[in-house]
């Protein structure tokens, strides 16, 4: 679940972390009692309006402008609340920008004491430890740097059953090329940014830029924190956080049926049981030739109610032309789906896609008998390959 820079910092602040101050508002007049109240309780003179979208490049966009006076910041969240802001991460259609965070001005002094630095935390699955990704070149594309400069780019494993080293804190900041106060200040931040990732279960915290201020502070300026959904049963606080105007509204509803489901960009809907067949059945449409347009696994349980839910959701994408099911009959029996097919498309009514059906395994013979007899127009296939075959045969019919 990504969580809003606003929302980010504020978890951050719990662990210790400074972070540029900011309050977060949906409305001009809030923008401008935000400002006051920055300026009444940290004498904020300059403020920061920051698009509150979940993607990155929102400066490219137009999304994080400057004001040097209450008028300024006016005109400024005038322009930015409400508009459909396109950056490099949000894709053509952009997103709209429902709420902005009104920050303080952190780049005091002189320009030459000042640097900004990159810093991230997540998973490298393939050595199995986390890893701390830093970088000197902070407020850029990482991207950019690691492609056309890989050598600025330096990571530094950590095993999770013996957690972040003191000595490993201290190695970054050296290697960030800091000393004095801001080497103690970057070594506490480093570390006080670790323990909140795993404490908060994330599976992302990515700090761009982390500033070194004139004065030799370390703060978070920027914040993409994302928590793992597999650990939200255990931060309950969490749920409150979610922006579901942020998410794809297909996908939000088929978390309301415990379904798995990723939009694409294909014509043909899969409804699988199980990520690995899931997976499976995407590559065979793609070998077949066609390509997919969503990930559904229905999961272990599937009944009546999230088969049709799963018609619903697949169906409410125009580019599907054709819908592959594809269930293995294991834990859930071949018949139970095959009812769920059966009942979904009463439901529904005319479902005018055509729909290539393929069970295997326990009632899968069960399963034919109810289809075949129910007057559906489906197309059967035994093999997977032949399914995946039979799907572009009928798009291009």
């Amino acid at each position: 679940m990504n969580l809003h820079e606003y929302q980010g910092k504020e978890l951050l602040k719990r662990f210790g972390v400074p972070v540029q101050e900011g309050i977060a508002v949906a409305s001009v007049d809030a923008a401008i009692d935000a400002a006051k109240q920055l300026k009444n309780e940290r004498g904020t003179t300059i403020w920061v309006v920051k698009a509150q979208i979940h993607a990155g490049g929102r400066g490219k966009g137009g999304g994080v402008k400057v004001a040097t006076s209450l008028d300024k910041l006016k005109e400024k969240a005038e322009q930015i609340i409400g508009m459909q802001l396109v950056s490099p991460q949000t894709g053509p259609a952009g997103k709209k920008v429902n709420k902005v965070l009104i920050a303080e001005d952190v780049y005091y002094g002189k320009e030459e004491e000042r640097k900004e630095f990159y810093l991230s935390v997540l998973l490298d699955r393939e050595r199995k430890k986390n890893v701390i990704i830093y970088s000197t070149e902070g407020g850029m594309d990482i991207e950019e740097v690691a492609d056309k400069h890989p050598e600025k780019i330096n990571k530094e494993w950590i095993d999770p059953k013996d957690g972040l080293q003191p000595y490993q804190a201290r190695k970054i900041a050296f290697k960030l090329g800091l000393s004095g106060d801001a080497y103690k200040n970057m070594v506490a931040f480093v570390t006080n940014i670790y323990r909140a990732y795993v404490e908060l279960d994330c599976a992302l915290i990515e700090i761009n830029p982390a500033l070194k201020t004139a004065d030799n502070k370390i703060l978070a300026v920027d914040a993409k924190v994302k928590v793992d959904d597999n650990a939200l049963y255990r931060h309950k606080e969490y749920a409150d956080m979610r922006d579901v105007t942020e998410e794809d509204p297909t996908e939000v509803e088929a978390s309301r049926y415990n379904l798995n489901f990723i939009k694409l960009d294909g014509n043909v809907g899969c409804m699988v049981n199980g990520a690995g067949l899931a997976m499976a059945t995407m590559d065979m449409i793609k070998l077949a030739g066609g390509s997919p347009a969503n990930f559904l696994d229905v999961g272990g349980t599937a009944n009546a109610q999230t088969t049709e839910a799963g018609f619903r959701i697949i169906l409410a994408d125009p580019n599907v032309k054709a819908i592959l099911i594809n269930i293995f009959g294991g834990i859930v029996r071949c018949d139970r789906v095959a009812q769920g097919i059966v009942d979904a498309y009463k439901n529904i009514g005319n479902i005018d896609v055509p729909i290539i059906v393929r069970l295997q395994g326990t009632n899968a013979e069960l399963a034919k008998e109810l289809i075949d007899k129910s007057g559906l127009k489906v197309f059967s296939a035994i093999e997977l390959r032949e399914a995946a075959e039979l799907v572009n045969k009928v798009i291009a019919a």
